[in-house]
């Protein structure tokens, strides 16, 4: 593969982002096209929609180093109640069971309590991602815990590793310390608890260049450390893949590791894994209203093949539910090894 190590700057346009991931692989690994051609899984098609995943803005109170949002203090991107309003529209016409709100730290859009209470009587199942120190980082969010109860939401949190300096190193010192006073008030309210209902998962992503270990034998050491530590419970760990995008794509890239990474990707992929790729049950919404078939596309500017529903506001549910998906480059790392979504291991 072509070396780009000059470009020691982050990768924060999606276009750019784009041509230099087309530029490394082009001519040197399997395009995915390809790839899904030799296996028999091409067209890759969407066969219903489930989930509405729902970014609400890039503003992140943290600026981690693996974030493929690129999100953080200094970021203004944040989705507006005209077009959140358009999401609840979609969500009540066509009765998508699911909605998953994320960010940035989607709490500190000013409109997300407001999308909630008005999801959460039409008996929508909620979901949100959080960082875990957004709880602490001003007093008017220390009430999360008990709002997250009351409208029964499954929260999704991130914790990079169950060791203080694991964690401080990919997303800033104290970091963990924070996250564990979160759990613990998360755990105070219902949270994780196996007779409550009241679901908390966490979320490993890798800190450098390399893949998951096996989700399950993952979720065994943290629950035995996090409970016997500090007394913490949780229900799931979802193990993810790091995606070469963004910061992420700039670490590899530094570091020189860029060329190893896709070629463990490639090297780890899992035809068994595609049935259950997340983009064939979601559609994702960016702050702006627009449609993409994952998160992840989303950060590279990757829209929807069918231009006439590329937008909130032309949601066609026909058709997008069989949809063609759009892939590139990066979409190995959903079928590398166990495969990976924003609900972990996918087999």
């Amino acid at each position: 593969m072509k070396s780009l190590q000059a470009q020691h700057h982050v990768l924060a346009d999606p276009r750019h982002q784009l041509e230099v991931l087309d530029e490394l692989t082009s001519g040197h690994i399997p395009s995915f096209h390809d790839k899904l051609k030799q296996t028999g899984q091409w067209p890759l098609l969407a066969d219903r929609v489930e989930i509405l995943q729902i970014n609400v803005g890039k503003m992140c109170n943290q600026t981690c180093k693996h974030c493929h949002v690129d999100a953080g203090p200094d970021r203004r991107e944040i989705m507006s109640l005209e077009t959140m309003q358009s999401c609840v529209d979609v969500v009540k016409k066509f009765r998508i069971p699911t909605v998953d709100i994320t960010g940035g730290a989607p709490e500190m859009n000013p409109h997300f309590r407001w999308l909630v209470e008005t999801l959460s009587p039409m008996g929508v199942h909620l979901m949100v991602r959080c960082n875990l120190t957004i709880i602490l980082a001003n007093k008017k969010y220390h009430d999360l815990p008990e709002f997250y109860r009351k409208h029964r939401m499954e929260v999704i949190a991130s914790l990079p590793f169950y060791t203080s300096d694991r964690t401080d190193r990919q997303r800033g010192t104290g970091i963990f310390a924070q996250s564990i006073e979160a759990l613990k008030m998360l755990n105070e309210v219902g949270y994780g608890h196996p007779d409550t209902g009241l679901q908390l998962h966490l979320v490993y992503n890798p800190a450098g260049a390399f893949l998951p270990p096996p989700q399950e034998q993952l979720r065994q050491e943290y629950q035995q450390v996090l409970w016997e530590q500090y007394g913490i419970r949780f229900n799931q760990l979802y193990v993810i893949t790091n995606m070469p995008i963004s910061r992420y794509l700039d670490y590899l890239l530094q570091t020189g590791n860029f060329e190893r990474y896709m070629e463990q990707l490639v090297q780890a992929f899992n035809p068994l894994a595609v049935k259950g790729l997340m983009c064939r049950n979601t559609i994702s919404v960016d702050w702006q209203g627009y449609l993409y078939d994952c998160d992840f596309n989303q950060m590279l500017g990757i829209p929807v093949i069918p231009e006439a529903s590329r937008h909130i506001s032309r949601f066609d549910i026909q058709t997008l539910e069989h949809r063609q998906i759009a892939v590139r480059p990066h979409c190995y790392g959903c079928t590398a090894g166990a495969g990976s979504s924003c609900g972990g291991q996918i087999v």
